[in-house]
């Protein structure tokens, strides 16, 4: 890799053997055999999202291939059908850190600073239930409305959401292992990003390094304006996977 790594806060050392590649005009490339499960986000009482359920899991080489382009007739792993997809691969999000993006913003409370960075959002909707993580951080006073925040930004899978800690002085993320993950939404009737968890390396075709991250989301559908990254295109276009 050509540049040092940068890492951001709240991400866990892990094995060197975990790394995705991405082909200029291909697919991920998964090194170090991660596991690769679907997860379905699932509805609280009141018919909002509110977490997610394991649906299927799916077998991973020690090197494998998964499709970006949303193409494929194998999804989740890639058969070639980037070579005449029609598809713009071009790798356009910005090196720069999510919490130091222009873009970035900070909500304050009580118990924390809630940095969001909009351009990541996936459109789960987890953090919009119970009357949304933007409200609840300005009333951490209450234990409900705090544990409500706390469950929402751990379940946001870009890490658009992310927790400063007042009293810790640290960022608070929830602890993953190196592991994929598809998400389904069946309420907006549309298949999801590449959910990767645990830090593991997103290296471009040029050798350099994205920042690593405890959570980040990849396109999969081959529409994202901010590849690698998923920006909630698949919506829109009603994407589905058909697994």
């Amino acid at each position: 890799m050509k540049n040092d790594e940068k890492t951001e806060p709240g991400t866990p050392t892990i094995d060197a053997k975990y790394k995705i590649e991405i082909l200029a005009k291909g697919p991920y490339i998964v090194h170090g055999k991660p596991t690769l499960e679907q997860k379905r986000i699932i509805n609280n009482e009141d018919g909002e999202p509110w977490d997610y359920i394991k649906d299927k899991s799916f077998e991973m080489q020690e090197v494998t291939s998964l499709c970006r382009c949303g193409e494929s007739k194998n999804k989740p792993y890639c058969d070639g059908a980037h070579t005449h997809a029609n598809w713009n691969p071009e790798l356009t999000a910005p090196m720069t850190p999510l919490l130091e993006d222009e873009d970035a913003q900070v909500y304050s409370g009580p118990d924390y600073d809630m940095f969001d960075n909009p351009d990541y959002c996936v459109h789960v909707g987890i953090c919009m239930a119970k009357n949304a993580a933007w409200r609840a951080v300005r009333h951490t006073d209450d234990p409900e409305r705090k544990a409500v925040l706390e469950h929402e930004v751990e379940r946001c899978p870009s890490g658009r959401l992310k927790l400063f800690s007042k009293e810790e002085k640290k960022f608070i993320e929830p602890d993953l292992k190196p592991s994929l993950a598809i998400i389904e939404d069946t309420k907006k009737k549309c298949s999801g990003p590449l959910w990767v968890m645990g830090g593991i390396p997103i290296v471009r075709p040029d050798g350099e390094t994205y920042v690593r991250r405890n959570r980040v989301t990849l396109c999969r559908c081959g529409q994202s304006h901010n590849k690698p990254y998923c920006d909630g295109s698949h919506v829109a276009e009603q994407w589905k996977d058909n697994l």
